[in-house]
């Protein structure tokens, strides 16, 4: 793979695994942009018929990041096997073998070369636009275009803490928008949402993550990354355009984390049985006034947290009784996902949203889910979290 042109990385494991595992067809499935189907990639590059992530054996593997076995005529077995990268779903990699191959060793190496392929995408994908072109099951607007670029990824995971975001309308998504980045000692959190519609809220979400991540890679602390940003949009709108942004930093050692609440990103805690919103020291969004000074708070998270931030699309969403999607949906919601993985929360929770608004409640929609496990030996003790949990320490 690593020496296949980078359009042809499926016909170069098709090529492989029919050589040496005796394979009759493989088929790479691309997670869509809205994360509700998954779309086939054929040989030559183009997008077949998608297929539902729900009720369907490539979406029980996708959900429960396990591969999944099909046996067809009782002659040959689909395999469908997770194409995952530190976190990020990419999709489902499908082989079909004949049954007499279908042993556990040979089970055993296609699940590393699912591990390979996604690798080989995200390198691939600096050099053509094919695998994105197949995961669009409709055209993005340009505003959406701008937005998906500019995200790192939709799921991240690592020894101290997991992470899912999803964006919506998916298709025509505008001015929300999310960032990460971590290190050896500390995990930086963005959430940002850029007033306006259309391009010209694209454009200003752009320049206000532009600036934080600028400012984020000179070593600078959350407090100056969103000072910086401010000057750096007032100096362009003069304060005609501003951005709601909610800035979090963990210490991955402690569970310290700073907090920036410049707007109107809210951040929910469940901690056990208990969910809560967590108030923050309300700041001017960034590029309102000229020269605003931040400053950060801190909290403490605790082995077994799950935190949520959700945009103003999603908190302020009204049902047509006229109940703030903040009030009591949002709770149940995510009392309802407790036992889903980080990646899988924000769908969840955004399916659960458009049950609940009416249909005049369509603003961009932004959710990140964090889940927190901490180090070894960190400050929250078995017995704080099993007190926590109902008695079974996560």
């Amino acid at each position: 793979m690593r020496a296949s042109a980078p359009h042809a990385l499926v016909d170069t494991l098709r090529d492989v695994l029919a050589e040496g595992y005796g394979a009759l067809s493989v088929e790479l499935l691309l997670t869509d942009y809205a994360a509700t189907a998954l779309a086939p990639f054929g040989a030559l590059g183009a997008a077949a018929e998608p297929v539902p992530i729900a009720n369907s054996a490539e979406g029980r593997a996708f959900g429960s990041q396990q591969p999944c076995q099909q046996t067809r005529h009782g002659a040959v077995v689909d395999h469908h096997l997770p194409v995952t990268v530190r976190g990020e779903r990419t999709g489902i990699l499908t082989v079909r073998l004949p049954l007499e191959r279908s042993d556990p060793a040979a089970v055993d190496d296609l699940v590393h070369v699912a591990g390979l392929l996604g690798h080989e995408l995200l390198v691939a994908e600096r050099d053509t636009d094919v695998y994105q072109r197949a995961r669009r099951l409709s055209r993005l607007t340009l505003a959406a275009e701008m937005q998906w670029q500019l995200l790192p990824a939709r799921a991240c995971s690592a020894d101290e803490y997991a992470i899912g975001a999803q964006l919506e309308p998916a298709y025509d998504t505008r001015g929300d928008n999310y960032d990460w980045a971590s290190d050896a000692d500390e995990l930086t959190l963005a959430v940002t949402d850029g007033m306006g519609t259309g391009v010209d809220a694209s454009m200003l979400t752009h320049l206000a993550v532009s600036a934080l991540r600028n400012a984020r890679r000179a070593g600078i602390g959350i407090e100056d990354q969103a000072a910086l940003a401010d000057q750096a949009l007032y100096a362009q709108y003069r304060g005609a355009a501003h951005v709601s942004t909610l800035l979090l930093r963990f210490d991955l050692a402690t569970g310290r984390v700073q907090a920036v609440d410049a707007g109107s990103p809210q951040l929910w805690r469940m901690r056990g049985r208990t969910i809560e919103r967590m108030e923050l020291d309300p700041q001017m969004p960034l590029g309102m006034f000229e020269e605003t000074h931040y400053k950060a708070q801190e909290f403490e998270v605790r082995r077994g947290d799950r935190l949520l931030i959700v945009s103003d699309g999603v908190h302020t969403a009204h049902s047509p009784q006229g109940e703030a999607y903040a009030d009591r949906a949002l709770a149940r919601a995510l009392h309802a996902g407790r036992l889903l993985p980080a990646a899988a929360v924000p769908c969840a929770v955004l399916r659960d949203l458009a049950d609940h608004r009416d249909a005049e409640s369509l603003d961009d929609s932004l959710v990140l889910c964090v889940d927190w496990f901490g180090r070894p030996g960190d400050r929250a003790s078995g017995a704080e979290q099993a007190a926590d949990t109902g008695g079974v320490p996560r």
